[in-house]
Formats: C-alpha cells, structure tokens, sequence
C-alpha cells in the first residue's frame, strides 16, 4: 500500500531544484544586502491572525466568545513539541489517556475530543485513531488552535469538549527563506527536520514550501524502536491579484518496532497492586504498528471588490494501518508469573476520506453599520474498511486467538505465528456526514456585538464492524449558535456564548427504533483583556456543560425475537467549572504563557464522572532572552501540574496522585542564524502513570509516562 521512494521523491525535487536554483539563491543574496540592519523576534506566544474555528467568521481571539488556546511556532520550537499529542498535554485545560504507542484519546471538560479541523476545514481521522493521528508530527503546521466548549456550528456531529484545528504552513516568501534542525536525544533518539520556501517564478506569483523531517531512535520501553517519515509540499498560486490557489500533500510514514497494544498489568490475580518498572513492556521484537497517512488538498479563495470573499476547499484523507500486536490480560499470580494470556492479532486496515467545503463571507451594511456574514456547506464521505488474519493453528477467529504466557517475569519469549495467507473482512463502514451553515455578527454599538447562527447537520454511518450490522444516524439536525461582546473599556470585553453539539448513538428503544442523537449544550460566560499596549493577554471564563439523552439500559424491557435488550435516553453528565489564561510578553525578551483550568462533571445521579480526566490543571511555560546583557542567550522552563485522578472498577481503584512536570530550555545563538538548543523534559524524572483504567484484576491496565529526556539540537535558519 505504500508508494514506492522514487514515484514520492521525483516531484519534490523538481520543487527543491525551483526553491533552490541558482538564481533564487542570488536573488536571496541580493536581497540579504540591500537589507543589511535585521529586526529578529524571538518567542511569541500569541497571534494577530484570525481564526475560523468555532465560528468562519475569521475573527481575532477576543472577537471570539469562546475560550481559545493557540500553541503557535515559536513556543513549538521552544519546548520541543513534536506530536498532536504534545500540543494538547501543553494546552490549557485539555488532557489525554495515552492507550499504548498510537492511539491516544484527548479529554476537555470531562468530556472526549472528536472534532478535528485542518485549516478550519472539519475532517474526519481514522475510526478509533489507529492510524496514528494523535500522534502526527507537527512540523507541516503553524499552530495548533483549540476552542473548548462545543463547536457545532463548524463541526456538526461530536461531544461538547473542545475542537483542535491544525492550521497548515503556507507557502508565503518570495524569498529564499527555510532552517535545518539535526537534533539528538535520550535512547538513541535522532531527528533532522528541514523547512524551505521561495518563489517559483520571476515575479513571486508562484511560491512553493517544502517540508521534511526523519525521526529514528529507541524509548524508555523495552523492545520499542521508532521510526518515523514526514513529507509535506504545497504550492501558492496567484491565478491574479484577487484570486489565490493553493495546491499541496503531506505524507506521513510511522513504522515503529515493538509496538504495544494496551498496557501492563495492574493487580495481581489476589487484588494486590503490581509495580513494574518504567521500561517494562507487554510487546514482543515482532510487534508491528505501521500506519501511513497521506493528505491530498486544494483551496481556494477569491476576494470580490466589494469586500466579499468564496473559500472552496478539497481534501483527500488516505489512511492505512498494518498491525502485529499481543494483547497481554489475565489473572497474574504474583508468585509464579504464570496465569496470562495473550491475544495475537494481525490486521490491515484502509480509510479514505473526501471532503468538500464551500464559503461565502464578508460585510453588509444594515442601519448605517457594518456587520459580518459568513455562509458555508460541507460534504464528507469517509470508508474505512480493515481485514483480520487468523493464526494457523489457534483456537480462534477474527485476526485474534489467545495462548498462554509461560511466565510475565521473564517476557519476550513468545514467538510470532504463522498467519493466514488470505484476511477476513471484519470491518467495512460507510460514514456520509453533510451541513449548511449560516451565521452573522451585528454591530449594534461600537461596544456591543451579537454572534447569531445555526447550522443544519446530518452523520450517518452504515456496514458492517466486526460481526455487527451498522445502520444509524441523524438527518436535518438543527444546532443553534449564540454570542455576545461587550467592551466595558478598551481594554476588557466580556462576552457569553450559548453553543450545541449532536452525536449519534447507536442504541434502539424499545420498540425498535434509535435513539435520538446525544445532545451536547454548552453555557460560557468570561472577561478577556490586554495589558501593556496588547502585549499581554488574559482570559477568564466560566462554563457549564450538559450532555443530554444518554443512552441507559431499560430495566422493563423483557426482550423479544428481533432485540435483546432497550435503552431510553436520559439526563446525562453535566459539567461546570472555570479557566484561567495569561499569555504575552510583559517585557521585551519575556514570552510566557500560563493556563489554570477546574471541573467538576457528574451524572444525572449525582456520581462523578470521567474520573481518569485530572478535575485541575496547571499549565506554565516561560522564556526569557537577555536582550541587554546577553541577546545571544535565551533561558525558559515550565511545569505542568495536574490533581489526583483515578479509575474505580468493582472491587478494584486504581489512582494517580496529583504531580507536577518541570521541563527547562535553553537557546544559544553561535553566530548569525545559527543556534544550539537543550530541552529536558520531566527534569526530577517524576513516574506516573498517563493512562489507567480499572475493571477486575483480570482487566485492570495502566501505563507509565515519559521519564526525564534529554535533547540537544543545533538550528541553523536562513
């Protein structure tokens, strides 16, 4: 499934022979001398651009009646963020449940994150992300954007959490302009990443960007090796003064070696706690993961002279996922090491996405004011089809069988199998997801704003998933979506949002028929502000979200010939709490920025919820370059605190105590354009556990976060 070296590679050269010929490159001289005195910005951890994600209607931070976090390039550099998964556990209230090597489920507000967007357009990833998305290097991307609350006006169908949008690197110099990154790190681990973009004709009309990186090294786990390629291209076109085309891909290869599949062991068969050390593992040498990610698009967008301006956009979403994996579980004597099995499973999986997004922005004139209107539609179709081969000899179906662990103590021992030559198709799933949007902002004073709009939304998904019949989804969904801003003064705006969400379910009443869709509802009320002549920024916001029409099982439903069992949809979780951001550069050379955020979510019965989920988080980063006494040096350092958090089974808790991760940098520049950098994460090398659940002994996990790491780079930018 993978395309050969040579057919990716020929393209790309012609494009790095056009950004770096050599008449580009006299050009960039030439310029470099007519421009002798050079201003350079170093760390910024805000932005100035508008952002499309909760409402199109491209409106700054503090136009937006929501709570927005940005993790922008320069603080991606500073902190060494490599991964989707590195910006959330950075991001003001947002967490994560990291399940094994690829899969990692993200949390806001004590509800699941399952809105993505990609430059502001929603995508779909792969059913249950098993191709490796929370995982995706960040090197082909600006900045990540996160909007908590509910997104439904852009995103239709999901949970009221939050939405991540990855906004892509563009191709926007007309000059030679680009860096070199060769770092190195702990366990052998190497990475070289390279960014490159100039104009492609004469007149700088048309501008190309490429981007590269390698990753290699080996971990803190046993056996687990990693390799990674990332590839991105994109082509900026100005077709005339008013109209631009962007055309670009990006590969993404992972094909790490030993991969897990879940995690260790958490009690012993006679309920006592297990501790393993950090590097133990429950995958063999012969343990694959590999998952490939490839993303064809194009946009475009012309402005009218009226101030209007059409955006169409077309993605391409190819994923595919080749697994060999153990599934470790049982009841562990604590004695003998014996009385585990595990599940041998081998699967090759395909998912193809094509997404069409259309709209219409710009300003009308109503009542001697101008006011914004933005009018938009999008059409997904999404397959997602995987095959299972079974083990010759096992006992047996599916892709999966189970032998016995001869002794966890001294694991490594079990063999690969020998598979079926010809897979079974276990799953093949169709998901249409269709929307229309509208929405305005009215000046009715120059200090008060009204945001009104809906969005009429319908998901369906239908096949066949590993043995069970698949058919529901909702049509003609109506999501409401409300804001206001009120400057008190010029430097403080309050602001309230009213937002919605749906989710499809797929459980029957009991006559047969399925449930309506989840509803997810959030209230958010808050005060953003600037200080010293916008260079600072803060935000408070309060909110309260609700999920409504849960499925839960009917206890009077006696079962008949076509069901076995009913649900009937009932009042679900809420969750209510508050967040706190402080973000800017107080002073010249001190960039920082610092996130509190605390819930509290229960169910209609009062029981607390997403327990997994920390209720606080403390999230700090800061650095500061001696811009008097030292320019050359840049220092920083952060912690990232979160409170206790657990997982409650039957009989069985398992717990994490609160604990904080202090990370520090250190940038230097060795001469013009070139600069060494240390990064050290988890500094006192502090244990805990990043995912953990609890059920019985037999089925009782958890897993062990990163310890202190170590990487040195050397940066050269030109």
């Amino acid at each position: 499934m993978n395309p050969s070296p040579t057919f990716k590679m020929l393209p790309l050269a012609a494009v790095i022979a056009g950004l770096l010929s050599p008449q580009a490159i006299a050009e960039q001289e030439a310029d470099k001398n007519a421009d002798v005195e050079k201003i350079t910005v170093t760390g910024n951890y805000t932005v100035s651009e508008v952002i499309d994600t909760a409402t199109g209607l491209g409106l700054t931070l503090r136009e937006t009646p929501q709570s927005v976090t940005v993790i922008t390039k320069d603080r991606i550099r500073d902190q060494n963020l490599n991964t989707v998964l590195d910006t959330v556990l950075n991001a003001t209230g947002l967490s994560a449940q990291q399940y094994d090597n690829v899969r990692n489920s993200f949390q806001a507000r004590g509800f699941e994150i399952t809105n993505y967007q990609i430059d502001g357009v929603p995508l779909s990833w792969s059913l249950a992300g098993d191709a490796g998305e929370t995982m995706a290097d960040v090197s082909l991307y600006e900045r990540v954007e996160f909007v908590r609350g509910a997104t439904g006006l852009l995103t239709g169908a999901g949970d009221p959490s939050a939405s991540i949008n990855l906004v892509r690197k563009h191709a926007d110099s007309t000059n030679l302009t680009g860096y070199l990154d060769v770092a190195v790190g702990r366990w052998d681990t190497k990475r070289v990443t390279a960014d490159v973009a100039n104009k492609l004709n004469a007149s700088g009309s048309v501008r190309g960007r490429l981007v590269a990186k390698v990753v290699d090294g080996d971990s803190y786990w046993d056996n687990y090796q990693d390799r990674k390629q990332v590839l991105y291209g994109v082509v900026d076109t100005d077709l005339s003064a008013d109209t631009l085309l962007r055309l670009g891909a990006s590969y993404q290869h992972s094909d790490p070696k030993g991969a897990t599949w879940g995690a260790l062991p958490a009690f012993f068969a006679d309920g006592t706690p297990t501790h393993w050390s950090r590097s133990k593992t429950t995958a063999t040498g012969w343990n694959r993961w590999e998952t490939t990610n490839k993303n064809y698009f194009a946009n475009l967008n012309h402005s009218f002279g009226n101030g209007w301006q059409l955006v169409a956009n077309y993605n391409r979403m190819e994923y595919t996922s080749k697994t060999k994996l153990l599934y470790v579980s049982g009841l562990l004597d604590q004695n003998t090491g014996t009385g585990l099995g595990a599940q041998r499973y081998r699967s090759e999986g395909e998912s193809n996405q094509d997404s069409f997004d259309l709209q219409f922005k710009g300003d009308y004139s109503l009542f001697s004011r101008q006011h914004e209107f933005v009018l938009g539609g999008l059409y997904s179709s999404q397959d997602a089809t995987a095959d299972t081969f079974d083990p010759i000899g096992g006992d047996m179906s599916g892709g999966y069988d189970s032998v016995p662990v001869p002794n966890f103590y001294e694991w490594g021992s079990l063999a690969e199998p020998q598979w079926q030559s010809q897979g079974v198709r276990a799953q093949d799933l169709q998901t249409r997801q269709k929307g229309l949007f509208a929405a305005t902002r009215l000046s009715v004073t120059d200090s008060f704003k009204l945001i009104a709009g809906g969005r009429v939304s319908s998901w369906k998904r239908s096949g066949i998933s590993y043995g069970t019949v698949t058919d529901f989804g909702d049509d003609g969904e109506f999501i409401p979506y409300a804001g206001a801003l009120y400057d008190l003064t010029k430097q403080h705006r309050l602001y309230a949002s009213y937002t919605e969400i749906f989710n499809p379910q797929n459980y029957k009443d009991a006559s047969g028929q399925y449930l309506d869709p989840v509803t997810g509802k959030s209230y958010e009320l808050g005060l953003k502000s600037t200080f010293l002549n916008d260079r600072l920024h803060t935000s408070l916001a309060l909110f309260k979200t609700d999920q409504d029409n849960l499925a839960t099982l009917d206890p009077t439903f006696e079962g008949n010939a076509q069901q076995s069992s009913a649900y009937y949809g009932a009042k679900g979780t809420e969750s209510k709490g508050f967040e706190v951001e402080v973000v800017g550069q107080p002073v010249e050379g001190w960039n920082l920025s610092a996130g509190y955020s605390q819930f509290h979510a229960e169910d209609a019965s009062g029981a607390r919820v997403a327990t997994t989920s920390p209720r606080k988080q403390l999230k700090l980063f800061t650095t500061y370059r001696f811009v008097d006494a030292l320019p050359a040096l840049t220092v920083g350092g952060g912690v990232n605190w979160q409170s206790e958090s657990y997982s409650q089974g039957t009989d069985l808790r398992l717990e994490q105590g609160a604990y904080a991760l202090v990370n520090l940098m250190a940038r230097y520049e060795l001469a013009d354009n070139l600069s060494l950098q240390l990064n050290v994460d988890n500094l006192f090398d502090k244990t805990y556990y990043n995912y953990m659940t609890a059920s019985t002994p037999a089925y009782s996990f958890y897993r062990y976060g990163k310890p202190r790491d170590v990487t040195l780079g050397v940066s050269y930018h030109f």
